[in-house]
């Protein structure tokens, strides 16, 4: 990794270091991460893909996700919840995806999960963006060391811990807190990553969204 963290491009920009110039990486760095994100479904993919992660790289899952989005009807956690032991040995035998029983088992009860969410505040969106950090929580300056010494933060040990109050699964602090860095929830674009100022301006512009009534039965 280089000294600041950061590398420059063949079209001469300077970005974050970890994608390493891979081309889908860098897409992935360029075009989604830490921009924010309101859709509940975009949501409950990356949570549990970053479940997924656990114990191996983010490029390896990236390379899997349509096989995962395939898997899984879309992460579409209406259809998720609804899963049963035949769509869990579905998913055991199917190679484009990461077979591991637990975390696969942990997706749908997750489905479940993220149903209850979405009936006690309207949305998973609603849920998680009720923990952004304030601007207090936050460093004064996002450089590498910062970066590397902040696996996780107050804030993803907050949301990790109520999470894991509700029954779901997989969602320790480190992997929710590169959920919230991949979702938007913080800016965590490196100082003189050309991407850093777009997201900021992004994260500006974005209507947080508001809690809405419980759903009629929940």
């Amino acid at each position: 990794m280089p000294e600041k963290g950061l590398i420059t491009g063949e079209d001469g920009l300077s970005r974050c270091a970890w994608h390493g110039n891979l081309e889908d990486y860098r897409r992935y760095h360029d075009e989604e991460w830490g921009r924010p994100v309101a859709d509940d479904r975009r949501l409950f993919e990356k949570i549990c893909l970053e479940g997924f992660q656990s114990g191996l790289s983010w490029l390896t899952i990236l390379r899997k996700r349509e096989a995962f989005r395939a898997a899984f009807a879309g992460f579409d956690f209406d259809v998720v919840a609804e899963f049963r032991e035949a769509d869990v040995e579905r998913c055991l035998a199917d190679p484009g995806i990461v077979r591991h029983r637990g975390k696969i088992v942990s997706t749908v009860n997750n489905a479940l999960r993220a149903r209850e969410l979405r009936d006690e505040f309207g949305s998973l969106a609603a849920y998680f963006w009720s923990y952004e950090p304030n601007g207090s929580e936050r460093p004064a300056v996002m450089d590498y060391e910062t970066l590397v010494a902040n696996p996780t933060t107050p804030a993803s040990v907050r949301i990790s811990k109520d999470l894991k109050k509700r029954g779901w699964t997989f969602v320790g602090p480190t992997t929710v807190y590169a959920f919230m860095q991949a979702m938007g929830l913080v800016n965590d674009h490196l100082e003189g990553c050309f991407c850093r100022d777009g997201v900021e301006e992004m994260r500006r512009q974005f209507a947080r969204p508001a809690a809405g009534p419980p759903r009629s039965g929940a």
